[in-house]
Protein backbone atom coordinates (compact mmCIF):
# COMPACT_ATOMS: atom_id res chain seq x y z
CA UNK A 1 0.00 0.00 0.00
CA UNK A 2 1.19 3.14 -1.25
CA UNK A 3 2.02 6.14 2.01
CA UNK A 4 -0.73 8.66 2.67
CA UNK A 5 -0.55 12.01 0.45
CA UNK A 6 -1.54 13.60 3.94
CA UNK A 7 -1.54 12.44 7.74
CA UNK A 8 -2.82 14.28 10.77
CA UNK A 9 -1.87 12.60 14.13
CA UNK A 10 -3.44 13.86 17.26
CA UNK A 11 -4.04 17.29 16.12
CA UNK A 12 -4.79 19.65 18.86
CA UNK A 13 -5.34 23.44 18.60
CA UNK A 14 -6.15 25.87 21.71
CA UNK A 15 -6.10 29.30 22.00
CA UNK A 16 -6.61 31.71 24.82
CA UNK A 17 -10.46 33.11 25.36
CA UNK A 18 -10.77 35.55 27.95
CA UNK A 19 -9.28 33.59 31.51
CA UNK A 20 -9.99 30.07 29.92
CA UNK A 21 -8.53 28.43 27.07
CA UNK A 22 -10.38 27.06 24.26
CA UNK A 23 -9.51 23.99 22.60
CA UNK A 24 -10.86 24.48 18.77
CA UNK A 25 -9.63 20.87 17.82
CA UNK A 26 -8.98 17.71 19.94
CA UNK A 27 -6.49 15.06 19.17
CA UNK A 28 -8.03 14.85 15.43
CA UNK A 29 -6.52 11.82 13.47
CA UNK A 30 -6.94 10.63 10.15
CA UNK A 31 -5.24 9.53 6.87
CA UNK A 32 -5.87 10.54 3.53
CA UNK A 33 -4.73 8.48 0.43
CA UNK A 34 -3.20 10.00 -2.96
CA UNK A 35 -5.92 10.27 -5.41
CA UNK A 36 -9.09 10.46 -2.81
CA UNK A 37 -11.38 12.58 -2.06
CA UNK A 38 -12.62 13.85 1.61
CA UNK A 39 -15.42 15.94 2.57
CA UNK A 40 -14.84 17.66 6.17
CA UNK A 41 -18.13 18.33 7.62
CA UNK A 42 -19.76 19.64 10.87
CA UNK A 43 -21.83 22.70 12.01
CA UNK A 44 -20.14 26.54 12.29
CA UNK A 45 -17.44 26.40 14.95
CA UNK A 46 -16.59 22.50 14.98
CA UNK A 47 -13.29 23.28 13.76
CA UNK A 48 -13.50 22.77 10.10
CA UNK A 49 -11.37 25.44 8.81
CA UNK A 50 -9.09 25.46 11.76
CA UNK A 51 -8.35 22.16 10.33
CA UNK A 52 -7.74 22.61 6.46
CA UNK A 53 -5.14 25.82 8.02
CA UNK A 54 -3.43 23.13 10.05
CA UNK A 55 -3.21 21.08 7.16
CA UNK A 56 -1.95 23.59 4.69
CA UNK A 57 0.87 24.46 7.11
CA UNK A 58 -0.78 27.91 7.69
CA UNK A 59 -1.34 27.80 11.05
CA UNK A 60 0.83 25.38 14.02
CA UNK A 61 -0.95 22.94 16.36
CA UNK A 62 -0.78 23.66 20.08
CA UNK A 63 0.41 19.47 19.72
CA UNK A 64 0.01 16.78 17.16
CA UNK A 65 1.41 16.71 13.73
CA UNK A 66 0.55 17.07 10.16
CA UNK A 67 2.51 15.31 7.49
CA UNK A 68 2.27 16.15 3.93
CA UNK A 69 3.44 14.05 1.23
CA UNK A 70 5.83 12.40 3.90
CA UNK A 71 7.07 15.78 5.81
CA UNK A 72 6.15 16.78 8.90
CA UNK A 73 5.44 19.92 8.99
CA UNK A 74 6.36 20.84 12.62
CA UNK A 75 9.88 19.82 11.18
CA UNK A 76 9.78 22.59 8.63
CA UNK A 77 10.36 26.33 9.37
CA UNK A 78 8.03 29.09 7.82
CA UNK A 79 10.15 29.15 4.35
CA UNK A 80 10.10 25.74 3.75
CA UNK A 81 6.55 24.93 4.73
CA UNK A 82 5.68 28.14 2.10
CA UNK A 83 8.19 25.72 -0.45
CA UNK A 84 6.12 22.81 0.24
CA UNK A 85 2.29 24.19 -0.05
CA UNK A 86 3.98 25.88 -3.51
CA UNK A 87 4.83 22.97 -4.90
CA UNK A 88 2.34 20.54 -3.73
CA UNK A 89 -0.71 22.34 -2.44
CA UNK A 90 -3.36 23.94 -5.04
CA UNK A 91 -6.37 26.20 -2.91
CA UNK A 92 -9.65 27.28 -3.44
CA UNK A 93 -11.41 29.86 -0.81
CA UNK A 94 -14.69 30.58 -0.37
CA UNK A 95 -14.01 34.16 -0.88
CA UNK A 96 -12.49 33.34 -4.02
CA UNK A 97 -9.08 35.42 -3.25
CA UNK A 98 -8.20 36.94 -6.62
CA UNK A 99 -6.34 39.68 -6.51
CA UNK A 100 -8.00 43.05 -7.86
CA UNK A 101 -5.33 44.76 -9.73
CA UNK A 102 -4.88 41.40 -11.95
CA UNK A 103 -6.56 40.21 -14.50
CA UNK A 104 -7.81 36.59 -14.68
CA UNK A 105 -5.24 35.53 -16.80
CA UNK A 106 -2.65 36.96 -14.36
CA UNK A 107 -4.46 35.91 -11.51
CA UNK A 108 -3.99 32.46 -13.14
CA UNK A 109 -0.20 33.16 -13.74
CA UNK A 110 1.09 34.52 -10.60
CA UNK A 111 1.35 31.21 -8.63
CA UNK A 112 2.98 29.57 -11.74
CA UNK A 113 5.59 32.16 -12.36
CA UNK A 114 6.33 32.20 -8.51
CA UNK A 115 7.50 28.38 -9.29
CA UNK A 116 9.20 29.31 -12.15
CA UNK A 117 7.18 28.17 -14.65
CA UNK A 118 8.21 28.89 -18.56
CA UNK A 119 5.04 29.11 -20.20
CA UNK A 120 3.23 30.55 -17.19
CA UNK A 121 0.83 32.99 -20.04
CA UNK A 122 0.11 30.09 -22.47
CA UNK A 123 -0.46 27.69 -19.45
CA UNK A 124 -2.96 30.15 -17.97
CA UNK A 125 -4.39 31.21 -20.67
CA UNK A 126 -5.04 27.32 -21.57
CA UNK A 127 -6.87 26.59 -17.97
CA UNK A 128 -9.06 29.21 -18.21
CA UNK A 129 -10.39 28.38 -21.44
CA UNK A 130 -10.96 24.99 -19.62
CA UNK A 131 -13.37 26.79 -17.58
CA UNK A 132 -15.34 28.49 -19.71
CA UNK A 133 -13.62 31.35 -19.68
CA UNK A 134 -11.52 32.09 -22.95
CA UNK A 135 -12.99 35.23 -23.50
CA UNK A 136 -12.77 36.27 -19.81
CA UNK A 137 -8.32 36.35 -19.97
CA UNK A 138 -7.99 40.31 -19.70
CA UNK A 139 -11.37 40.89 -17.00
CA UNK A 140 -10.71 42.42 -13.47
CA UNK A 141 -12.46 40.39 -10.76
CA UNK A 142 -14.65 43.34 -10.08
CA UNK A 143 -15.71 42.45 -13.82
CA UNK A 144 -16.56 38.89 -13.61
CA UNK A 145 -19.66 37.42 -11.25
CA UNK A 146 -19.09 35.54 -8.60
CA UNK A 147 -19.17 32.16 -10.40
CA UNK A 148 -16.91 32.96 -12.66
CA UNK A 149 -14.53 34.79 -10.27
CA UNK A 150 -14.50 30.90 -8.50
CA UNK A 151 -13.61 29.53 -11.94
CA UNK A 152 -10.95 31.92 -11.82
CA UNK A 153 -9.92 30.66 -8.59
CA UNK A 154 -10.55 26.79 -9.53
CA UNK A 155 -8.29 27.31 -13.01
CA UNK A 156 -5.35 28.70 -10.49
CA UNK A 157 -5.62 25.90 -7.78
CA UNK A 158 -5.33 23.40 -10.82
CA UNK A 159 -2.78 25.14 -13.03
CA UNK A 160 0.22 24.44 -11.17
CA UNK A 161 -0.37 20.48 -11.40
CA UNK A 162 -0.77 20.03 -7.52
CA UNK A 163 -0.46 16.91 -5.39
CA UNK A 164 -3.75 17.84 -3.09
CA UNK A 165 -6.60 20.30 -3.19
CA UNK A 166 -7.60 21.97 -0.66
CA UNK A 167 -11.26 23.90 -0.40
CA UNK A 168 -13.08 26.01 2.35
CA UNK A 169 -16.61 26.15 0.88
CA UNK A 170 -15.98 26.77 -2.40
CA UNK A 171 -19.50 27.06 -3.14
CA UNK A 172 -20.34 29.12 -0.09
CA UNK A 173 -20.80 32.87 -1.82
CA UNK A 174 -23.08 31.22 -4.58
CA UNK A 175 -25.95 31.01 -5.75
CA UNK A 176 -28.02 27.44 -5.77
CA UNK A 177 -27.27 26.89 -9.46
CA UNK A 178 -23.89 28.30 -9.83
CA UNK A 179 -22.62 26.47 -6.64
CA UNK A 180 -23.48 23.43 -8.41
CA UNK A 181 -21.81 24.13 -11.94
CA UNK A 182 -18.69 24.99 -9.95
CA UNK A 183 -18.63 21.94 -7.99
CA UNK A 184 -19.65 20.25 -10.55
CA UNK A 185 -16.56 21.69 -13.02
CA UNK A 186 -13.77 21.45 -9.84
CA UNK A 187 -14.72 17.47 -9.49
CA UNK A 188 -14.45 16.59 -12.85
CA UNK A 189 -10.82 18.72 -13.23
CA UNK A 190 -10.34 16.57 -9.76
CA UNK A 191 -11.04 13.33 -11.47
CA UNK A 192 -9.21 13.96 -14.81
CA UNK A 193 -6.14 15.15 -13.14
CA UNK A 194 -6.15 12.00 -10.33
CA UNK A 195 -5.68 14.98 -7.66
CA UNK A 196 -6.26 14.20 -4.08
CA UNK A 197 -9.30 16.60 -2.79
CA UNK A 198 -9.94 18.07 0.92
CA UNK A 199 -12.53 20.27 1.24
CA UNK A 200 -14.86 21.96 3.63
CA UNK A 201 -18.29 22.35 3.47
CA UNK A 202 -21.60 22.78 4.90
CA UNK A 203 -23.65 21.35 1.66
CA UNK A 204 -24.61 18.02 1.88
CA UNK A 205 -24.97 17.46 -1.56
CA UNK A 206 -21.51 18.33 -2.34
CA UNK A 207 -19.91 16.00 0.66
CA UNK A 208 -22.46 13.78 -0.92
CA UNK A 209 -19.86 13.81 -4.05
CA UNK A 210 -16.99 12.93 -1.91
CA UNK A 211 -15.86 9.05 -1.28
CA UNK A 212 -15.46 9.99 2.02
CA UNK A 213 -16.59 12.08 4.77
CA UNK A 214 -14.99 12.91 7.75
CA UNK A 215 -17.62 14.65 10.60
CA UNK A 216 -16.59 17.21 13.42
CA UNK A 217 -18.04 18.48 16.49
CA UNK A 218 -16.61 20.50 19.07
CA UNK A 219 -13.44 19.95 17.71
CA UNK A 220 -13.36 16.31 17.67
CA UNK A 221 -14.17 13.07 14.47
CA UNK A 222 -17.10 11.89 15.31
CA UNK A 223 -17.28 9.97 11.75
CA UNK A 224 -15.89 9.03 9.45
CA UNK A 225 -17.59 7.29 6.59
CA UNK A 226 -16.32 5.93 2.80
CA UNK A 227 -18.35 5.18 0.02
CA UNK A 228 -17.85 1.78 -1.30
CA UNK A 229 -17.66 2.61 -5.15
CA UNK A 230 -17.92 6.04 -6.51
CA UNK A 231 -19.09 6.31 -10.04
CA UNK A 232 -18.14 9.42 -11.62
CA UNK A 233 -20.18 10.56 -14.74
CA UNK A 234 -18.32 12.76 -16.64
CA UNK A 235 -20.55 14.95 -19.59
CA UNK A 236 -19.25 15.34 -22.93
CA UNK A 237 -20.17 19.30 -22.65
CA UNK A 238 -17.57 21.43 -22.82
CA UNK A 239 -16.49 23.31 -19.46
CA UNK A 240 -18.54 26.25 -19.75
CA UNK A 241 -21.51 23.42 -19.25
CA UNK A 242 -19.78 21.79 -16.51
CA UNK A 243 -19.52 18.13 -15.95
CA UNK A 244 -22.18 15.87 -14.24
CA UNK A 245 -20.16 13.98 -11.49
CA UNK A 246 -21.72 11.65 -9.04
CA UNK A 247 -21.53 8.94 -6.70
CA UNK A 248 -23.32 5.31 -7.14
CA UNK A 249 -25.66 4.64 -4.18
CA UNK A 250 -22.79 2.62 -2.17
CA UNK A 251 -22.70 1.99 1.12
CA UNK A 252 -20.96 4.06 3.78
CA UNK A 253 -18.96 2.66 6.43
CA UNK A 254 -18.46 4.30 9.79
CA UNK A 255 -14.83 3.73 11.34
CA UNK A 256 -15.94 3.66 14.05
CA UNK A 257 -17.77 0.44 13.25
CA UNK A 258 -21.53 1.78 13.57
CA UNK A 259 -23.86 -0.17 11.01
CA UNK A 260 -23.37 0.77 7.35
CA UNK A 261 -25.82 3.23 5.93
CA UNK A 262 -27.32 3.77 2.36
CA UNK A 263 -28.07 7.63 2.72
CA UNK A 264 -26.09 10.60 3.09
CA UNK A 265 -27.46 12.48 6.39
Amino acid sequence: MSSPVLRAVDLTKTVVSGDAPLTILDRVSFEVEAGASIAIVGASGSGKTTLLGLLAGLDRATSGDVWLDGNALSALDEDARAALRQRLLGFVFQSFQLLPALTALENVMLPLELAGAGNAAASAREWLGRVGLARRTTHYPKQLSGGEQQRVAIARAFASDPTLVLADEPTGNLDAATGNEVAELMFRLNHEHATTLVLVTHDPEIASRCARRLSLASGKVVADERVAEAVIAVSAAGPSQGANCSLSEGRRDSAKGAPAIDTVR
